[in-house]
């Protein structure tokens, strides 16, 4: 991998000038029209982005942060896949360091999409800064993590309606087979009835996702920055992976619907929330950051010196057109038994269709069909059969089993993707928006709903 450190001189307004005027150029598709900047990488997301290459963006990535070990392990990702055997890409990081990154970034403005995925605590203002400049953005969830700042990520947003720039956030979830099949069988009224509204008890959609500090990714043991922890810069698991869960609920049962949390006939209300703590010990903390001690900013969550309390932890159930769903977020030292952990149900008047993926499913998610006592039983092979023939022309080759645990689908291989080439799909699918000019409407109402939740969930939990 050729990596280029930059020295830059102050002859940059002529510079400055040309580049302003790509970047707010129309997209067409065309070979290397995209020029990437990826600003301060600190969490290994914006690696991901160059898990391939894309014939529509140049492969000279601008890049500034401060020096760091944050900085090494992004450009360590990139150099991997730059050098691995199978299909290696040729990106070229042009890398600029100073603690004076983002003022730098946005004078030199060498590219026309930003790429953000780090620390929390600013990422708002490295939006704002971009879009404000004339620079579109993919941004890493998530763009918000209090209450505080969802009025300047609304006002970006409508700055970046204005401007004609696409801003939008990575929703890797929604490329995984299982809850696309789950999304499109609620759908087949023959199958699944009507979705239940439920109540703040009993929820008709639930979302409930376990993740450990310390595992492994893209084959190589994930090393956390120590700022990981804290929640004003890394954010509130209420805050952080329930943005992807609430993002799942809207597209699921309202596909393609805009739900505005302005509009009391959408009554989007959250109903109740929580958060509770997980505890780190020293060593645990050191074995996932490689750091010693704790930090100074992290030394008011320490108690008898040596166990960290992380606010990892967090749930709440909102109601969206009278459907109650609940989301929970949760976080865990590391899971002996494999990786991550995933449960996810809807319910429906004639049956359920749930995901789970734990030990008996070897940590892969896993769709099953559970009928309900309301189902045709007798004919119910038949009409989930007919169910998945409707899919034949988008999804061929699903058939289905009857386990103790109901209809379980089988999915083809060519179907089946890894966490990691979910971002593939998430940067291909922000390719042809930036070709549109704009988000969906659906989508752009739906991702300020989205914001609106979770940090309405923030401070309820208080």
């Amino acid at each position: 991998m050729k990596l280029t450190f930059l020295i830059f001189i102050p002859l940059i307004l002529f510079v400055s000038s040309c580049n302003n005027e790509e970047s707010s150029a129309e997209f067409t598709g065309a070979e290397n029209e995209v020029k990437l900047i990826n600003l301060n990488p600190g969490h290994f997301h914006a690696g991901l982005i160059h898990l391939h290459n894309y014939p529509q963006i140049d492969p000279i990535v601008r890049v500034y942060a401060p020096e760091g070990s944050e900085l090494d392990s992004y450009l360590s990702m990139v150099n991997r896949f730059n050098t691995r055997d199978d299909n290696p890409t040729n990106w070229d990081p042009e890398v600029y360091t100073g603690d004076d990154y983002l003022s730098r970034m946005l004078e030199e403005q060498s590219g026309n999409v930003m790429v953000v995925a780090g620390n929390n605590a600013r990422k708002i203002e490295y939006i704002n800064s971009a879009i404000e400049n004339g620079i579109n953005v993919l941004s890493d969830k998530p763009m918000i993590i209090n209450p505080d700042q969802f009025s300047t990520l609304k006002q970006t947003l409508e700055t970046a309606d204005a401007q004609g720039l696409v801003l939008n956030d990575m929703m890797t979830e929604r490329h995984e087979i299982t809850s696309i099949l789950q999304k499109e069988l609620s759908h087949i009224p023959e199958l699944f009835g009507e979705l239940l509204p439920g109540s703040p008890d009993n929820p008709s959609i639930i979302k409930e996702s376990v993740h450990f500090f310390y595992k492994t990714v893209a084959g190589e043991t994930l090393i956390r920055p120590s700022w990981f922890f804290d929640v004003n810069q890394q954010g509130e698991a209420i805050v952080d992976v329930t943005t992807h869960l609430v993002d799942l609920t809207l597209w699921q049962a309202f596909p393609e619907e805009p739900i505005d949390y302005q509009n009391p006939d959408d009554g989007v209300e959250v109903v109740s929330a929580r958060v509770w703590d997980t505890d780190l010990t020293r060593s645990q903390f050191e074995l996932i950051t490689t750091e010693e001690n704790f930090p100074d900013y992290l030394m008011s969550d320490v108690v008898e010196d040596s166990v960290l309390k992380v606010s990892a932890n967090g749930e709440f159930v909102f109601k969206t057109r009278g459907v109650h769903a609940k989301v929970s977020a949760q976080w865990g030292f590391t899971n002996p038994d494999g990786g991550d952990t995933h449960y996810s149900i809807m319910k429906g008047s004639l049956a359920d269709l749930v995901i789970y993926q734990d030990v008996d499913q070897d940590f892969v998610a896993t769709l099953y069909v559970e009928p309900t006592e309301e189902a045709d039983h007798e004919n119910f092979e038949s009409i989930l059969q007919n169910a998945l023939e409707s899919l034949e022309g988008q999804y061929s080759g699903l058939t289905a089993e009857e386990t103790e645990l109901g209809w379980k689908i089988n999915i083809p291989s060519e179907y089946i993707e890894t966490h990691e080439e979910h971002f593939t799909r998430v940067t291909e699918r922000y390719l042809n928006t930036l070709i549109n000019g704009v988000l969906p409407e659906w989508e752009r109402t739906n991702l300020e709903t989205k914001y609106y939740l979770t940090t309405q969930a923030f401070s309820m939990s208080r």
